[in-house]
């Protein structure tokens, strides 16, 4: 995918983040620049503790940066306030997290609702959202079920209905299939797929999976808190 300046969604400039472990500082990420492209599927690998996590949740307006800029859409996210970084992630961010982080006791329907509800919208708008976003996730004949009562696969497509029930400008999936079977795993990547192709949804994807990560359309790898390069993939479908 080719991108110039007016395509890019996502800018990263000279991004560096650490933590602190008593008087010392641990760094975590270096120096980070990296462009992503409206409706790009990125995926984010490396081995473990090389920072992608990190900067997924500084991506998704999660954490703060040390130093540099994230813009979003054109919005510098590392200048907002809290209430305003809140406000954005919630209207521009839709989350996918490797252990679904549904609410055991809210059925499929619920769970999937539940961002909006802040929204302003009507009951009635709001359960019409809700039914489309589980009707795009093929779960239209579970919305009653409860966590418990699922899969692994549909309760992760449950969270990912819930992920795009607001309609995000950016989908983040910190390890999607990491908790599921390969057969599972197939289907929750194909789902993303067809998020991204056929909604033209920007997804940013961390995985451990190189199955997971050559469905992407590109692939950077991240090691020691510094980004080694960028790979374009072939699809896989």
């Amino acid at each position: 995918m080719l991108q110039d300046s007016q395509n890019i969604l996502v800018g990263i400039h000279d991004v560096s983040k650490s933590y602190r472990r008593g008087s010392q500082r641990v760094p975590v990420l270096e120096h980070i620049t990296l462009d992503i492209a409206a409706g790009e599927f990125l995926a984010m690998m490396g081995p473990s503790g090389s920072g992608k996590s990190t900067l997924l949740n500084l991506i998704a307006g999660l954490d703060k940066v040390d130093s540099g800029a994230i813009l979003v859409g054109g919005v510098d996210i590392t200048t907002l306030a809290e209430t305003d970084l809140a406000r954005w992630r919630a209207h521009h961010v839709g989350f996918i997290f490797q252990f679904y982080n549904l609410i055991p006791v809210l059925t499929a329907f619920e769970n999937v609702e539940l961002p909006l509800l802040l929204s302003g919208l009507s009951k009635r708008k709001r359960r019409e959202h809700t039914a489309m976003a589980l009707s795009l996730v093929r779960l239209e004949d579970r919305m009653d079920h409860y966590p418990s009562q699922l899969s692994g696969g549909q309760q992760q497509r449950v969270a990912i209905a819930r992920a795009v029930v607001v309609d995000p400008t950016i989908l983040v999936a910190d390890e999607p299939t990491g908790d599921l079977d390969r057969v599972s795993a197939e289907e929750v990547m194909n789902l993303l797929a067809r998020l991204n192709q056929d909604l033209g949804k920007t997804i940013i994807m961390v995985t451990h999976d190189p199955r997971a990560g050559r469905r992407a359309h590109k692939t950077v790898h991240l090691d020691k808190g510094v980004l080694n390069g960028a790979a374009q993939n072939s699809v896989l479908l």
